[in-house]
């Protein structure tokens, strides 16, 4: 397996950096360009942006911020949001990002994952998947999850949607369990070792890291990569003593030297 990814979060409001909990209560925590440049200095392997807004109000990204943040960093990064069409995946692309993110308009029109991964390859195409457990246990995807008021069940069911999904073409998945988001409880493994069973590609675990073992027990389930927000923004674990304390446990990591 390839070495295990550090993956700061930074979900994007109004043109700033924003973090609630479980999708909801989004408090502003700064500037886009400045914490891209943190995490470039400080160990991030990817960084993803999620303009958290776009999809739910039916238009594009905002192209000026995905360009500041390209001009500054040499770390791969994915762009989410309102990417609903080819040539608006091209746009950003063009911006400068690394990898498109698509959720909510893959789930209203899932041929757009086919067009993509046909015309910028796979690798660039991931799949954000907003899971949310029902009473009864199911795994069901949610859409438009940016805004309290536009959030609804998609009417389909997680793993089915994550098997057609990569067979349509998405090169990844970044699997987020909504009901963790923000709690830094722990990741949701039973679901990440779920997800990893029913696909081919790598899936990288968002929602509900706290601390280093939360990392430790998302690579145990399988996951790629541990994707994360609060922890991170508000500097309660650092990238590199995270990196330090899982390659204490044996996992492989990418080497990062302090500054």
């Amino acid at each position: 397996m390839p070495a295990f990814r550090i993956i700061p979060c930074l979900d994007v409001r109004a043109g700033r950096v924003v973090k609630g909990v479980q999708f909801a209560n989004h408090r502003d925590v700064g500037d886009i360009v400045e914490h891209a440049l943190y995490y470039r200095d400080h160990g991030a392997d990817e960084l993803v942006f999620y303009d958290i807004t776009a999809s739910a109000e039916r238009r594009g990204i905002d192209l000026a911020w995905v360009e500041r943040v390209a001009r500054v960093i040499d770390i791969p990064f994915a762009v989410a949001g309102g990417i609903a069409t080819r040539d608006a995946a091209a746009a950003v692309l063009d911006a400068g990002a690394d990898k498109l993110s698509i959720n909510s308009p893959a789930l209203a029109d899932p041929d757009l994952i086919d067009a993509l991964a046909r015309d910028f390859g796979s690798q660039c195409v991931v799949l954000g998947l907003d899971s949310f457990r029902d009473e009864d246990g199911t795994y069901r995807v949610k859409q438009y999850t940016g805004s309290e008021a536009t959030s609804r069940d998609a009417g389909r069911e997680s793993i089915a949607w994550a098997r057609e999904a990569t067979e349509r073409g998405a090169g990844e998945i970044v699997l987020n369990c909504m009901k963790r988001d923000g709690m830094q409880g722990g990741y949701d493994c039973e679901h990440i070792a779920a997800v990893v069973a029913a696909v081919d590609v790598p899936v990288i675990a968002s929602g509900g890291a706290g601390k280093a073992g939360h990392f430790a027990d998302a690579h145990a389930a399988g996951a790629s990569g541990g994707l994360a927000a609060s922890i991170f923004h508000d500097r309660r674990v650092a990238i590199p003593d995270l990196k330090q304390d899982l390659a204490a446990r044996g996992i492989e990591i990418r080497p990062y030297d302090r500054p």
